[in-house]
């Protein structure tokens, strides 16, 4: 009898597909994986390959990325049901209503959004590139910045730029307390704490490394640091302790945990590829009104 993960792989060869994996996926999904990562760099790495069939372990909004990427490609969502807070908490009319609020402001939406918001902005940006994003816009032009207050709260705050900030926020970031994060760094007193930016505010400003997760695996693999205190989703220590196997991880808190990035197991990649479900698909025109606003983001890299 064949296991689940040898069946994934011949059918795999059989389809001719490719399984990406999300840095906060489950353990056993970033196993059979053949490529980890952000949910921009997911997206590239989609468009890049050759293979027409992916299979996209994350969350909803990050498949959509990449069927707005490649849209002739079949890109599947093992759960359909996988989604994301925050990018649910901002409609399109929202969205539209402010911009009738205040005309002529640029809208720069963090990629933590859907087709629909991105089809209704001017750039995206990534946790990485966020600061490069708004210092790209003149100083005298307004600046709507949604759905992440926290990330546009962070780059204001850095930048000394003022901007209209949506109230949107990751509830699995914003359950990291800072009595958590002060318990761990006692334990741990030779341990850097690295943070995401979707963090609230009391704990980007005790943490020694603000990061997105993928600047969190090249400041590990690079730090002369061997203990790391990590202040995001659970699932990032997979890939931190497997890249670094000489250093320890210690998560600040087992509520760290994004439900819907868990949804997703094996056995639904299983059937992903058995069925060819479920598929990834942005209409016109709000798949090319989104590209532009990715393009816009990518032509200041």
């Amino acid at each position: 009898m064949k296991s689940i993960e040898e069946k994934i792989q011949d059918l795999k060869r059989e389809r001719g597909a490719i399984i990406i994996a999300h840095n906060y996926q489950p353990d056993e999904v970033q196993a059979i994986a053949d490529f980890t990562g952000d949910s921009l760099e997911l997206s590239r790495k989609a468009a890049e390959l050759d293979e027409e069939i992916i299979v996209f372990c994350g969350v909803h909004f990050m498949a959509e990325t990449a069927a707005i990427l490649s849209p002739e490609k079949t890109i599947l969502l093992p759960d359909p049901f996988a989604g994301c807070p925050m990018a649910d908490m901002i409609t399109a009319d929202q969205l539209r209503a402010r911009k009738a609020q205040h005309p002529g402001a640029k809208v720069v939406t963090y990629v933590n959004s859907s087709a629909a918001i991105k089809a209704e902005s001017d750039i995206c940006c990534t946790s990485s590139n966020a600061m490069a994003v708004v210092r790209s816009i003149p100083a005298d032009q307004e600046i709507i910045f949604v759905p992440d207050t926290h990330l546009g709260h962070y780059v204001q705050e850095e930048l000394g730029r003022e901007m209209i900030i949506w109230d949107g926020y990751c509830p699995t970031h914003s359950r990291i307390r800072e009595v958590d994060v002060l318990r761990e760094k006692e334990d741990h007193p030779n341990a850097v704490l690295i943070a995401h930016p979707e963090c609230p505010l009391g704990i980007r400003e005790i943490a020694d490394e603000l990061l997105s997760t993928g600047q969190m695996c090249t400041f590990a693999k690079e730090s002369a640091h061997t203990e790391f205190i990590v202040a995001t989703e659970i699932g990032m220590l997979y890939r931190l302790r497997n890249e670094n196997p000489g250093k320890k991880f210690y998560s600040v808190s087992d509520r760290a945990v994004c439900p819907n990035m868990k949804k997703i197991d094996a056995e639904k990649v299983l059937w992903a590829l058995e069925d060819l479900q479920h598929r990834i698909v942005v209409p016109e025109p709000i798949r090319s009104q989104a590209k532009k606003s990715i393009d816009a983001m990518m032509a200041i890299q």
